[in-house]
Order: structure tokens, then sequence, then C-alpha cells
């Protein structure tokens, strides 16, 4: 059975057809060619024909005259676009023109790097020019590296290996700084909270070494469609960039289905489980051959999705290991493998988190399922494109969880043709970041006192690390001095810059992967259950000094959920609004937050009861960060309908909806942020609602919010009021379970109140 036959399947089956929300086809569009630039040097046309490539794309053409025109670039298109070209035509032609001319490419991903070497290659094997290209990651050989840092022409790398293993190491890569001329950054979205804070500090040393060695590169970017792909890269870059975004490609014709798992209790709103629902899919579909991706939005989802997937293929008659998971902590060996099976078609199922929702070459896929919304419609595109290549039929289905955010989507999928309004956010000044890179810097060149590594306050932080005996200053300059290798103490990835690694006792002391300090606490903290590649390990120690899991290999019957306490305290007040309504104010400052995990529930398979508790005794993380927050006006709650209880009901079921929308406006995870609501905030005395970015510094997610509040309150209200609920749910205001019955009802009293425009 092709595609096709398959969609025709789904088409006539009337059980599937029901679940359906919205059945969206979205035709063929056909290619908006031009001829090659007349200037294109004619071995880049021969190269290009031989590669059946007789013209570029529109897009394609613009960011070529750009780049030569000396401008920095941001190219947004679709997946399968041919940006790979925009990059690359201006680059090979300058190499050409000038084989002195070097280019680093970066890419996010060590899997992205490679994919690109092998484009380069094949291109360079056209040409019959001897252009260099290299991946230059952890796996490189030595003998390799020493060719690359003399001879190599493009230098294909990522992020974390610019950071510790070309900038502090920049004497032996004098050929490549002397001469840089493009730097290309693909996939810039990815490059936000966090990861963005990180890279735009990185390319701070990156042009910092660059001036010291003369030269100026260009940067062109690459994006998936955003809301503020322009003020990203020049966030980024903090240079001026020029925007791309009318796209020539083809687009094949595309099935975009939106599937909604049936109510199973009226009364409560409560919708049957995501991950049944994509068993369900999945069984309909398997029989067929078709090879099909499956995204899940966490760890934890992938390996009980995979686990539930490969019990259905044995009793298919069809082999356990076709079906596998895929997910960050696995080892690169294993993720290679994958890969390879993917693209070999010796895998037919693969359930992944959004690891492999770039770019990588993973072959043909036929269907891409969500199992729930992927938070952004960035990403939804980019995971319903690794189904079908350019001009192929493809078929995407985005089966939607009863969190508010999905079924937001559910109502509205027309939101996915309307301009993306999803920023992306980055905070350069992040004071924890900023010193990591400020010390990474300092090793790499002396700072000299007129410096402005970051506006302002450079001399300040520099003359305190003299202070704590990390620089010495001498002759008006600063200079490094402490024995620590500053680059090893800082992930690009997280603001904490240790691991806890994850030993597996019953195979010597195996490592089998690695979970952040943060995530750590609720992922394998003492007697929970830790899957990996759906093998069950119960955790039998966190040895939290020592930063080690250590697990055995258990068959268990429920996996654990953790629970965790958080206690807030505003420090400082940094901006205000009472705006023209008296209805509250809204207030921007730092906070700081404790948070600590306490227990956790026994969750079982399948059924996915609550089978019982559990403690955990672990000390509190405590982190700095900055908030949004609103106080409401003691006026709003003068009804004598509004007991204590009922207007905590309220605020719990506004923060519960405020949550799970806030990434329809600002392009970040509900795992980014946290809401906490108060009846009586201690600092104020009035009814509050706290949004905190759950980074140390924050990463610039809740101040975003604080311009834009009134519209996110906007859509709470209407998203509340048009739930077919009765009391609250959870698609609205949460499960009314953990509380009584006014949640709904208080959260909409007090939101009507407000000055709310539609």
């Amino acid at each position: 059975m092709n595609l096709e036959q398959l969609i025709d399947y789904l088409s006539r089956d009337e059980e599937f057809n029901k679940r359906l929300s919205k059945w969206l086809v979205f035709d063929a569009q056909p290619a908006r060619t031009v001829p090659f630039p007349e200037d294109l040097h004619p071995k880049l046309q021969e190269a290009l024909q031989e590669k059946n490539i007789s013209a570029l794309y529109t897009h394609q053409l613009q960011a070529y005259r750009q780049a030569r025109a000396g401008k920095n670039v941001v190219v947004v298109t679709p997946t399968a676009s041919g940006k790979t070209l925009s990059y690359n035509l201006p680059v090979f032609e300058e190499i050409l023109h000038n084989p002195e001319s070097r280019a680093v490419y970066l890419f996010p991903t060590k899997a992205l790097s490679q994919d690109q070497t092998r484009e380069s290659e094949d291109l360079v094997k056209r040409l019959g020019v001897d252009i260099k290209t290299y991946t230059f990651d952890g796996d490189t050989p030595a003998d390799v590296r020493r060719t690359i840092r003399r001879a190599g022409h493009i230098v294909i790398t990522n992020p974390d290996m610019l950071h510790q293993g070309i900038l502090p190491h920049h004497t032996l890569w004098i050929k490549l700084f002397e001469n840089l001329k493009y730097v290309v950054l693909d996939e810039i979205h990815t490059y936000r909270g966090v990861f963005g804070s990180h890279v735009a500090n990185l390319l701070r040393r990156l042009k910092r070494i660059c001036h010291f060695y003369g030269s100026k590169p260009q940067f062109i970017c690459s994006s998936a469609t955003i809301a503020n792909p322009k003020e990203l890269a020049e966030n980024l870059l903090e240079e001026d960039v020029v925007l791309v975004d009318e796209n020539g490609a083809p687009r094949g014709k595309k099935h975009f289905l939106f599937y909604n798992p049936p109510v199973v209790n009226p009364e409560l709103g409560l919708r049957r489980g995501v991950v049944s629902e994509v068993k369900q899919v999945v069984r309909k579909i398997m029989p067929t051959g078709a090879q099909m991706i499956v995204f899940a939005r966490s760890r934890q989802r992938v390996e009980v999705l995979a686990t539930y997937l490969r019990e259905l293929a044995v009793q298919m008659k069809i082999p356990a290991n076709k079906v596998r998971g895929y997910r960050g902590g696995y080892l690169p060996k294993e993720r290679r493998e994958i890969e390879r099976g993917l693209k070999n078609g010796s895998i037919q199922v693969v359930v992944s988190t959004n690891a492999l929702e770039l770019g990588i070459d993973i072959g043909q896929l036929d269907v891409s399922i969500m199992a729930g919304y992927p938070g952004s419609v960035a990403s939804t595109w980019q995971q319903a494109g690794r189904a079908g290549r350019r001009q192929s039929t493809s078929l995407t289905i985005l089966v939607a969880s009863s969190s508010p955010l999905d079924q937001y989507i559910m109502e509205h999928p027309y939101y996915f043709f309307r301009k993306n309004p999803e920023t992306a956010q980055i905070d350069r000044e992040n004071l924890a970041i900023l010193m990591s890179h400020l010390k990474c810097a300092a090793f790499e060149l002396p700072f000299t006192e007129d410096e402005n590594f970051t506006k302002d306050i450079t001399g300040q932080l520099l003359d305190f690390l003299v202070q704590e005996n990390v620089l010495r200053k001498t002759d008006g300059k600063y200079f490094w001095m402490s024995e620590i290798y500053p680059a090893d103490e800082v992930g690009l990835r997280n603001i904490a810059s240790e691991n806890v690694v994850i030993i597996d006792t019953t195979s010597n002391n195996r490592v089998i992967g690695e979970i952040d300090l943060f995530s750590a606490p609720e992922m394998v903290h003492k007697d929970a259950i830790y899957i990996h590649d759906s093998v069950q390990y119960h955790v039998d120690d966190l040895d939290w000094d020592e930063k080690k899991a250590y697990v055995h290999v258990v068959k268990s019957d429920h996996y654990t959920d953790a629970i965790t306490k958080t206690d807030l305290k505003v420090l400082d007040i940094l901006q205000e609004d009472s705006g023209e309504a008296d209805d509250f104010k809204k207030y921007f400052g730092e906070v700081a937050v404790s948070r600590a995990t306490t227990g956790f529930k026994k969750i079982k398979f399948h059924t996915h009861e609550n089978i019982g508790l559990g403690k955990v005794y672990l000390p509190e993380i405590e982190m700095q960060t900055s908030a949004v927050w609103w106080e409401f006006n003691d006026a709003l709650f003068v009804d004598p309908y509004f007991k204590e209880s009922v207007i905590g009901e309220g605020l719990q079921g506004i923060a519960y909806t405020l949550h799970n929308l806030i990434p329809v406006y600002i392009m970040c995870d509900i795992t980014d942020i946290s809401v906490i609501p108060m009846v009586r905030a201690p600092f104020s005395g009035k009814p509050t609602i706290y949004v905190f970015d759950k980074y140390q510094g924050g990463i610039g997610l809740s101040k975003k919010l604080f311009a834009m509040d009134r519209a996110v309150f906007a859509a709470v209200r209407r998203h509340i009021k048009d739930c077919s609920c009765k009391h609250g749910c959870p698609s609205c205001t949460g499960p009314t379970l953990e509380g009584n019955l006014f949640g709904k009802q208080s959260a909409l009293k007090i939101l009507n109140q407000l000055n709310l425009e539609e």
C-alpha cells in the first residue's frame, strides 16, 4: 500500500474520521525560479547542472545577491526549500575567487554538521577544485585536526565545539581567523532561551578574536518561520541583518490531520490519553508497512510510547526491533545506528523527542505523527516536514492532548496559516551566562581597559574578577591567572554547568546516559523508574555530591511522576505599569525562587491510574531569576461570592490556562516558565499571579510577556469561556479533581472584570 492508498483508506475509516476536528489539504505549489546570476562562477554553474539544478529559487538568488553585497542575511523559508544552497553559493563563490578565504558553518547539532559535510563534499567533487571541507567535532581524530587548522577552507562544526575546541586555541587557527569571510548560522530559531543567550555571547568572543587577527566576517543565517527572525538574528549578532523570506521553492501536496481524542468523561471534560490514541492511530498504519516518525514531548513519553508500540508490533507479528526510541541521553553510537536504520528501511517506526525535528537526513518517511502539540508553530512545521520531501505527498497527524494549548490548536486549526505570532527570545546580558563567557574571553585574549564586551559594565565585571583572583590587572590590561580552563566549566545548553551521569549497575557500571542538574531531582531521584530505550531502570541512589545516579534494570508495571514544591520572594522591581485601567498593577523584576522535589506518584502503565506515593529527600535548588507579576485590585473581589478559597481556585484556574497559552505568543516550552498564583502574596498582601523564567538570571521570556499581557489574558478568557465543560477541566482551568467546583466560574468572573480587548 503506497501513501496515496493509505490516505484514501483513512478517509473512508468512519471511526477514525469522527475524531478529526479538521482534515486540511494543502495543494502542491510550483517553484518560482530565476536563471543563475551572471556573475556566478562558471564552475559553480556546471557543478549545479550536474546535480540537475538548472535555475535558482527566488529566495536563493536574493540571499546570494545580499551576501555578495556585503550584508548579513537571515533566510526564512520552510523545511526542504533549499536553504543550504542559499549560503553555499556565496561561500563557494568567494573561495573560488579568493582561495585564501575561509568559512565556518555552525549547526546546532553534530548530526546536522555531518549531513552538511556530505553535501559540501559532493559539491566540491563536482567542482573539481581543491576546496577542503571538514567536520570539526569531538569525534575528529588528532591528525585530521592538524590538517583542518592548516588548510580547511570550510570548517563545519557546532557551537559547543567552537566554544571549547576552537576559540580557546585560536593561536593554532591563525590561518582561519586571519581569512574568515563568512560565518553560517543554520537553524537560528533553535538559538533561543538559554542556548541562544550562550550563543550570542559565544559570537561576541568569535568577533573579538577575528578583530584581533584583522578580519570581519559576514554572517548568513537560516531559520524556520517565526514572528521575529530579523530581531532574533540581530540580537544574536549585534549587527544589522537583511531578511529574505519570500519562498520560491515548490511544495508537494500535504495532508494535515487534526485528531482530537474522544471525551471519556463529559462532566470533567477528560479526553482519552494522547499516548493511548497514538497507539490506536499507529495500529491502523503499521500493517501497511508505511515508515513513520512519532514525535513526543518528553523523554519519558518517548520511552512509554516506544514500549507500547513494540508490544503492538509483536502482536502484529512485526519484529520488535523495527520500533525504536530516539532522544537526548542516548549515546552517539546508538543514535547513528537508529539514523542508519531509518535511511535503509530496517526501522519502520521511530519515536523521538524533537531531537529528530531538524534537518538530519533520515531518508524519506511516509507519515509524521505528533503525540501532542509540539509547543510552537515552527516546531510543528519542522516535524511535519519530516514526512515526504519537496514535491511528494506527505501525511501529518497531530494528536491532541487535553492540555489547553492542544485544545486551542484543535479549536483554531487555521492558526497555522496566519502570521506566526511566536517570538524567539534571548538575553545576552544574563549575568550568570555573561560572566561565564567573560572568563572564557579573558582566557583567550587579555582585555584592555577600554574594551566593551558588553555595554557599560565590562570594566566593573573585570574588576570584580580581579578581586576574586581570577584575573590580574597590569599596565591597563586584564590577564587570566586562574588554573581553571574556563570553557570546560561552561555548558551552552543550560546555565548549570554540571550534568548527572546515569550508571547501570547491572552492566558493570556502564554509563547509559546523562541528565541536566535541574531535571535530575525529578527524573532520577531515589526509587524513580527511569526509562531508557524502552528498558525500565529502578534508581537505587542519586549521589547529589558526586552527580551520579545508580540504577538497575527492572520489569515494572508503573512509571513515576515527581512532585515538586516552589517558593518565591520578590527581590527588586525593575519596571511597573498601572496603565489606564485600575483592575491590576503589573511589575517586572528580580525574584528568588527555591524548588524542591518532595515526593513522587506511581502511575500504572496503560491505565495511567495513581497506584501509590513515595517521599523524596533532596536539597532545595535555589536561583535568582526575572519575573512578571500582576497584583489584582481588591475592588475586583467585593462581591460576597469571592471567599478566599474561591479566589484561590479562580487564580489557580487562570494561572493554569495562562501557563499553557503563553507559548502561543512567546517561543518557549511550558517547562521554560513557571506560573504561581497567590491569594495573598507576602510581598503585597494582594491576590497575585507570578510568571518567572525557570533559569538562573532569567532569559527574557517574562520580560516579553510584560509588553503583551492583556492580549494573553484576553486569549485566556476566550479559551476558558469557549470550553464545553461545566466546572473546569484539563483543557481549560485544570482538573477539577484537584480542587472544588469553582475554578472555571471564579476564573471567568475575575477575567470578565479586567479591561481586556478581544
